[in-house]
């Protein structure tokens, strides 16, 4: 960055400032943390306070985070599992780009000299076909959908743009017109790509050879900061290497994540390295915010509105039309088409590219780095629609349609039981059940999780709960029981006011992320209520009462009295919600209270012993304590 030593802290101190403010008030108003850094760049920007006057410098930085983060998705793709990927990847990756590059070039040319000359054309359309590879992977990190089909289809998209990086950068330069000034010399594009394919193969070669007995060499010197600075350094050399012959930084990097993914040394790389991309990242996103010029915008908004729609509406189309040719689940198509229907950073590179070859003016170049960044702007903004409008749609459309066959329902059930949710959760009810003969109608809503799970013989339908038509359909009028086990806390409650409401027969059991959610859902109706890790932590705790020198039945006894007393003292909490002082004293008073109790009743037991001649010895191995039994109490 080039700026001046004083203004370091200040800048630093307005970026954080900013990133602290903005992600949590986007996530507050449900928006997502990329809003709130695209958000906070917009308001410090030169459009906004002007607190920073140079986001070139902080965007050209900040890419880091990109790289960063291909480095780590690239740790999760062994070779073996990369080289299964060639499909989607020059296959699904090759008809985005070639497509959409010439539905977009192709109708900019149609338009005619008069409007567009052929090689803005051209650049326009391989400049706009890219699409973001930090907001993509960012927003399926951020929804947890990396392993998804949809996730796999947007990483291998992103994977075949950044090696169309190196026939893309050779050409460029070629559609200058001949002997103007700063044209490129013939054969200079060829030499430039065969540089870069010489440079991927010794980055290959190189890294098979010599990555990890290097790192072995590093971590013998038993010095956790050293190896950390290590694996930064070998990010850093990677993408300077890719970025010395004109290739894309994350490219390179994750071309190195790939060839250590199997080695002993990855979960080490990934712990130390997690917190520098979420850091950058965000950085990044805020100078894509600040990098918005806004003058251009307002110049010609009518032209930069059509430009944005239209080159949206012709990726979404050739997307959507390739979502279909590979089958992907129909609730997965919409964040699928959102996030790689936008324009992406390397658009800024060829427009940048272009402009010093002279192939477009710089006028034109702003426009068009202007249209990529409002693009980027709307993703999350579109996402959130597609939640609330469009997914929606889409599973009622799909209902009609009575598809996909294998994972919804398509007659009208009359199991007694219904569970809501088939995770590992629901599916350990599920177990329970169909092993005591009972029988259960299964409601997912994640499309891969039904067709896993069917693939082991569980009838699991496809569909979202919170939909009435769809409850009806699974029997909730006739049915005795409600098994609520879904993940998402809102979808939750959701689905359980609107049993209330329509179903008032349905007795609810109901799974509880944390003590927010069980308030909230006692505040519904529902008193079935089992929180998902108490049981189990106590579980735990038994084990240890039992290695300490416990009887079984004793540790039993108390991890079921101390259930009790958790039950009791939450539910003497509830009046008092949104009361934090109350809140912290009752449960200090109940925590005091059993800790009191408690002692009294060791120093009772050992009295007694001791009057028994008990003393220094441990109770018989299979014979309970004097003065306790086998039930809580």
């Amino acid at each position: 960055m080039h700026m001046e030593h004083g203004n370091w802290i200040s800048t630093s101190l307005v970026y954080l400032a900013a990133a602290v403010l903005a992600v949590p008030l986007a996530r507050l108003l449900g928006l997502g943390a990329i809003i709130g850094y695209l958000g906070a760049g917009i308001a410090i920007g030169p459009w906004g306070l002007k607190l920073v006057s140079d986001p070139a410098a902080m965007l050209h930085f900040a890419e880091f985070g990109v790289v960063l983060m291909l480095f780590l998705v690239g740790l999760e793709l062994e070779p073996r599992r990369l080289w299964a990927m060639r499909r989607p990847i020059f296959g699904g990756g090759s008809v985005q780009l070639l497509g959409s590059a010439a539905l977009i070039g192709g109708i900019g040319m149609a338009l005619g000299p008069d409007w567009l000359d052929w090689r803005l054309a051209l650049v326009a359309g391989l400049g706009l076909a890219m699409s973001s590879t930090a907001i993509g992977l960012g927003a399926l990190a951020e929804r947890n959908l990396m392993a998804t089909r949809s996730g796999q289809g947007v990483l291998s998209v992103a994977l075949l743009q950044d090696i169309a990086a190196i026939p893309i950068l050779a050409l460029v330069p070629l559609l200058a017109v001949a002997g103007a000034a700063g044209a490129a010399e013939p054969g200079s594009g060829w030499l430039a790509a065969g540089k870069a394919l010489g440079v991927i193969a010794a980055i290959v070669l190189g890294g098979r050879l010599l990555l990890r007995p290097a790192l072995r060499w590093i971590a013998r010197s038993d010095t956790p900061e050293i190896f950390t600075a290590a694996a930064l350094l070998l990010v850093v050399a990677t993408a300077a290497l890719m970025q010395s012959v004109g290739l894309s930084m994350a490219l390179g990097a994750f071309l190195a994540g790939v060839l250590l993914a199997e080695s002993e040394y990855r979960r080490e790389l990934e712990t130390d390295l997690e917190p520098f991309k979420g850091l950058l990242l965000g950085l990044f996103f805020i100078a894509v915010g600040m990098s918005i010029d806004f003058a251009v915008v307002l110049a010609h908004p009518l032209l930069m509105a059509a430009v944005v729609l239209g080159f949206l509406v012709l990726k979404g189309g050739v997307l959507w039309a390739l979502a279909r040719w590979t089958n992907l689940p129909l609730a997965e198509r919409p964040a699928y088409t959102i996030l790689l229907a936008q324009g992406g950073e390397f658009g800024f590179v060829v427009f940048q590219t272009a402009l010093q070859a002279r192939v477009i003016s710089a006028g034109q170049s702003s426009f068009l780095v202007a249209a990529v960044a409002v693009s980027m702007l709307l993703t999350p903004l579109l996402l959130l629609v597609a939640d609330r409008w469009w997914v929606p749609r889409l599973a009622r459309r799909a209902a009609l349609a009575g598809a996909p066959k294998p994972a919804e329902i398509d007659a009208q059930q009359t199991a007694p039981v219904i569970i809501a949710g088939f995770g590992r959760y629901g599916q350990g009810v599920g177990r329970l059940l169909n092993a005591s003969g009972l029988h259960a109608t299964v409601l997912d809503h994640d499309a891969e999780q039904v067709e896993t799970v069917r693939r082991f013989g569980w009838p699991v339908f496809y569909g979202d709960a919170t939909r009435l038509d769809l409850l009806r359909t699974a029997g909730a009028a006739q049915a005795k029981v409600l098994v609520l086990a879904i993940d998402d806390m809102d979808q939750s409650l959701q689905v359980a006011a609107l049993v209330r409401e329509h179903f008032p027969q349905l007795q609810i059991v109901a799974r509880a992320r944390n003590v927010t959610h069980y308030y909230r859902l006692r505040k519904l109706g529902v008193t079935l209520i089992e929180r998902e890790v108490l049981d189990a932590s106590l579980m735990s705790g038994r084990q240890v009462l039992q290695l300490m020198g416990w009887q079984p039945h004793e540790a039993r006894n108390q991890a079921l009295r101390f259930r009790a007393h958790t039950i009791t003292l939450i539910e003497q909490m509830a009046p008092h919600l949104g009361d934090e002082q109350k809140l912290i004293a009752l449960a200090k008073q109940g925590r005091q209270q059993l800790e009191t109790l408690w002692a009294q009743e060791r120093a009772l037991q050992t009295s007694r012993r001791n009057r028994q001649g008990w003393q220094g010895s441990q109770p018989d191995e299979h014979r309970p304590a004097p003065g306790s039994d086998d039930r809580p109490g």
